[in-house]
């Protein structure tokens, strides 16, 4: 196991390339002491943590035909865009099932990153029982506008790309001289200000810091880029991202093109793994 940090950014179904990347890890058994999950990035974390190579991909190719599992059929029935029963029980203990019993021995530390609304505030939800902390994965999962506010021990929370989208920062501050991080979005890239703010300032009215956190996000991460560009630059951290935009959507209906996508999140780690050692074993 590395002494070092893995950041994993989310990005709804462009967070195939993760589990590609995170399935080649499993292969050559790569494990780090402290791992930090965004939204998708969260959820591919833990079959990445239960050691179940294709589960990460199966989990969302397999069930792009289900009206149940994510769509406007399961946003009008249910309020989430992804049905959490299906998602979140379901799949896990019934259609592919989770080795939770390997995920609890697993030696390291993980963090789902979920966002406080009522306070704005990111929160790194540690992963201890998976049956019960299940509810982060949900939480940080939780899209703004297309998802219910997940309530857990009495705060209120929702995706964690909101407040923190690539939680570099909080790795450093754990004390990860060294990481590693995923990223779903293709070198090059930065965010426009969300299309939608006027629509969240009606749906979450009473939620101001929320409403702030929306507004800024695009800033916050396009600052985080800047971060991690002058950081890779300096040898300092590593960076595994695609190196062209993706065709497939945060919501995307197409198994080829998922498939296409994972495919090439696997293939790249492979050509940077000597390089990644060299800087992890530096």
């Amino acid at each position: 196991m590395y002494h070092a940090g893995l950041v994993l950014e989310g990005g709804g179904m462009k967070g195939l390339y993760t589990a590609g990347v995170l399935d080649f890890f499993l292969e050559k058994g790569i494990e780090f002491d402290r791992c930090y999950g965004v939204s998708m990035g969260s959820c591919l974390m833990c079959s990445y943590l239960s050691k179940q190579p294709g589960r990460g991909f199966r989990t969302v190719a397999d069930n792009l035909n289900d009206k149940n599992y994510c769509g406007f059929y399961s946003l009008i029935t249910t309020g989430d865009i992804f049905n959490a029963d299906m998602c979140y029980n379901r799949i896990p203990n019934e259609l592919d099932p989770y080795d939770y019993e390997t995920a609890h021995s697993y030696p390291g530390k993980a963090y789902a990153v979920i966002t406080d609304i009522e306070s704005g505030k990111p929160v790194y939800y540690e992963m201890k029982d998976y049956r019960k902390d299940i509810v982060a994965i949900q939480a940080s999962s939780s899209m703004p506008l297309v998802s219910r506010i997940v309530e857990i021990d009495g705060g209120k929370y929702l995706d964690g790309g909101i407040a923190d989208c690539i939680p570099i920062m909080k790795s450093l501050k754990d004390g990860n001289r060294k990481n590693i991080v995923v990223m779903t979005k293709e070198e090059g890239y930065r965010r426009e200000p969300f299309s939608m703010l006027g629509m969240a300032k009606i749906r979450y009215r009473k939620y101001p810091y929320l409403i702030h956190d929306l507004a800024i996000r695009h800033d916050r991460y396009n600052r985080t880029l800047d971060f991690l560009e002058k950081e890779q630059a300096r040898g300092n951290v590593f960076v595994i991202r695609p190196k062209k935009a993706s065709k497939v959507g945060r919501i995307e209906k197409s198994r080829e093109k998922l498939e296409d996508l994972y495919k090439q999140g696997y293939e790249d780690a492979k050509a940077c793994y000597d390089d990644m050692i060299a800087y992890l074993e530096k």
